[in-house]
This record gives C-alpha cells, sequence and structure tokens, in this order.
C-alpha cells in the first residue's frame, strides 16, 4: 500500500489519534497513513461489512469550482455530465487527457453553483497537485478554482453508518445515495454526502482540519463504530469491483478499456445533445461506437482454489499464452475466495471465460466474472 520518495510525508489533522489508537503508519500518497489498527485488515473489513468503520481519507484533495460557467467549464475536461446535474447530487467524473487516458478519477458534487454556489470536487491524493494545476490551467479562465487544504475528510461506512451518525446529527438519515448537505456533527461544520468506495451504505464528511480530531473522537465514541485503515479499505473497495487509481486506470487506459462506459452519459456521445468536446473524444467515441477495436479490456476474476492472487500475476490462456494481467488482487475477507481485477485481450473479457493467473510459475485457475464481487447496500430511499 506504499508508493515512498525521499520526500518528508504529510501528516492528516488525525496523524496522533491514529497513533493514540495503535496504528500501524505507513507512507501513501506523500502522507503518513495508518495501513491498520491493532484489530487487524480482516476484523477491520468484517466490522465494515457488518455495522460502521471510520476511515481518515484526509489526504484526498478537495477543491471548489466557483462562477456562472464553472459547470460547462468543467464538462469540458471530462466524458461526462455535469451541467444538468441537479443542485444538491453528487456525480463520478473522470478527467482525461488528450490520448483519452485517465488523469484522475473523481466525484463531484453541485452545490448550487448556478445560483452563486460551487461545485465540490474530490480528487485521489496522490494526484491532487497535478489535477488542481490541470483543472486551473485548463478552466482557470472560465472558473474560480479554489483548492481546500484547511479541509479533512472522513468516510463513515457500513450498514450501522446511518445509526451512528443520525444519533449525532439527526436529519441526516433523510439523505440517499450521491446526495449531501451541510449538518452540524458533534459541534463540527459539515459537509456529509451520502456515498463512498466500500459498496456499504455510508457518508463522506468534510470538516475543517481544526474539528477534525473531535469529530472523528465523537464518531469512534458511538458503539457501533470502530477506526478502519488503508488496507481493509482497499479490500473492501476491491469486493466492491471498484477501480484504485494508479493501478486498475491511469494515464494509458481509456474509460472504455476500463468498462467505466457507465460513467459517460448518453448526452456527451455520439447523437447526445453535447456529445465529444472533451479530451480524446475522437478515440472514445469511437471504442464506444466500435467494442471490437479494443485491444484489451478490464475484468473481475474469481479463483476456484484459496491460492491468493496478486498483481502484477500473468494470465493466461488454456494454451499457456500470455492474455493479460492481473491489476488489483486479493484473497477476499468476505467470501474467503482470491478475487482479481485485470486487463485481458477483449477475446477472454466474457463472464465464464476460465483463465490461469501464474502464481510463483503455478497456474491458478479462474473465471471471468461479473461485479460486485459482494453486493452492494447503496441507500436509495
Amino acid at each position: 500500500m506504499s508508493n515512498e520518495s525521499s520526500a518528508p510525508l504529510h501528516k492528516t489533522p488525525l496523524n496522533s489519534l491514529h497513533i493514540e489508537l495503535g496504528a500501524r503508519m505507513v507512507p501513501f500518497a506523500g502522507y503518513s497513513m495508518p495501513v491498520q489498527y491493532p484489530a487487524g485488515l480482516m476484523a477491520e473489513h468484517l466490522h465494515t461489512r457488518s455495522s460502521a468503520g471510520l476511515f481518515d481519507v484526509s489526504h484526498m484533495g478537495q477543491l471548489r469550482l466557483v462562477g456562472l460557467d464553472a459547470a460547462a467549464a468543467f464538462e469540458t475536461l471530462m466524458p461526462v455530465d455535469v451541467i444538468d446535474l441537479p443542485a444538491g447530487k453528487q456525480r463520478y467524473g473522470l478527467l482525461l487527457n488528450d490520448e483519452g487516458g485517465i488523469i484522475d478519477d473523481l466525484m463531484f458534487f453541485n452545490r448550487d453553483v448556478a445560483n452563486g454556489g460551487d461545485l465540490f470536487v474530490i480528487v485521489n491524493g496522490a494526484c491532487k497537485a497535478g489535477d488542481i494545476a490541470h483543472i486551473q490551467n485548463k478552466i482557470g479562465s472560465r472558473c474560480e478554482v479554489i483548492p481546500m487544504p484547511e479541509m479533512a475528510l472522513l468516510a463513515l461506512q457500513g450498514p450501522l453508518a446511518v445509526q451512528a451518525l443520525q444519533r449525532l446529527s439527526p436529519g441526516v438519515e433523510k439523505l440517499v445515495f450521491m446526495t449531501g448537505g451541510q449538518f452540524s456533527v458533534a459541534g463540527c461544520d459539515c459537509f456529509i454526502t451520502r456515498s463512498g468506495y466500500t459498496g456499504e451504505d455510508g457518508f463522506e464528511i468534510s470538516v475543517p482540519a481544526a474539528q477534525a480530531d473531535t469529530l472523528a473522537r465523537a464518531l469512534l465514541a458511538q458503539p457501533e463504530v470502530k477506526p478502519v485503515g488503508l488496507g481493509a479499505r482497499n479490500s473492501l473497495r476491491l469486493e466492491a469491483g471498484l477501480c484504485l487509481y494508479g493501478q486498475d486506470i491511469d494515464t494509458t487506459t481509456t474509460p472504455v478499456e476500463a468498462s467505466l462506459n457507465w460513467a459517460m452519459q448518453k448526452v456527451r456521445r455520439t447523437g447526445g445533445a453535447r456529445a465529444g468536446g472533451f479530451p480524446g473524444a475522437d478515440k472514445i467515441l469511437a471504442q464506444l461506437a466500435e467494442p471490437a477495436s479494443l485491444t484489451r479490456k478490464r475484468v473481475a476474476l474469481i479463483a476456484s482454489t484459496r491460492v491468493p492472487v496478486r498483481e502484477p500475476a500473468a494470465l493466461e490462456n488454456m494454451d499457456g499464452q500470455v492474455v493479460g494481467q492481473v491489476t488489483s488482487g486479493l484473497l477476499s475477507p468476505t467470501l474467503n475466495q482470491p478475487i482479481a481485477l485485470a486487463y485481458v485481450q477483449p477475446d477472454y473479457a466474457l463472464v465464464g471465460t476460465e483463465l490461469f493467473a501464474m502464481v510463483r510459475g503455478k497456474p491458478v485457475p479462474m473465471k471471468v466474472a461479473a461485479t460486485p464481487f459482494v453486493p452492494t447496500r447503496y441507500y436509495r430511499g
């Protein structure tokens, strides 16, 4: 889970709390981050699936786009419908380069930008400096791009997350998946969305850094809530079939290769009212129109044995030819079976196709599966 460099590590506002809780800290995205607490990855993972886990995701980048032209401007950077996103709603987005490769995946929320509010954007920690510079460079003349380094970000995830949070902030239970609003929680000023990256119901909470410790302690005082580190965050998102930027998607993969077609709304596709007009549009629209033109496709894999399969294991067909590579893999704590995301030649992308992951020179049989591996439980009302 680490991506080390020689620069001194940043610390999140919850750093001393993590140490107090006995976390094992590792370098991640330029920050010292908790990979697990004394209970361990397996216990943290299963607790999130059954109750509620609290994650520090303050390494992520938060920014605001302000101005009447902000939505139209932001839409020029992504193959996504920004303009028609209603106020009070959140959407998944993809920043693209001119070749249609993915610079980053992100979440954005319309806080009534058309009436003097803003678009609130959350980007990945390892990418945030580059993302903010890219957005500023491309659309800074059309809207204000305001980074929010003074804010922390917490995620409360799991089927009992709502029970714990509404005790501290009555009314938050009225939110449904991908909606949000401003709430006071334990005296802290929070912008809360009902979303997250675990496949469970839950919330992401943006809070001033100065209030983060107060908020975290108030949440951890709830009987449902335990702290969860990056290790379980990774296994939870993989069970939900969700991509990790830098592993499953990057600047060399297009949204179509990455099987993220669902993230590109009809209005931006060929025949749509605002088709194209985003970086790499010609290539991506051609890939959508002609799937046979792809050279690789992201798939999900599940193994029948219990030999863990990890990235970057090669994938072979029945004849021993290499036809793909694993980008994320681990033993699923929920299923107790190895699961993986991988890129394969399109002929091998059909659900049910048998492939062999090479682990220490031995073939581990795996089948292409549908995602999510574990059913998602988002609250849609």
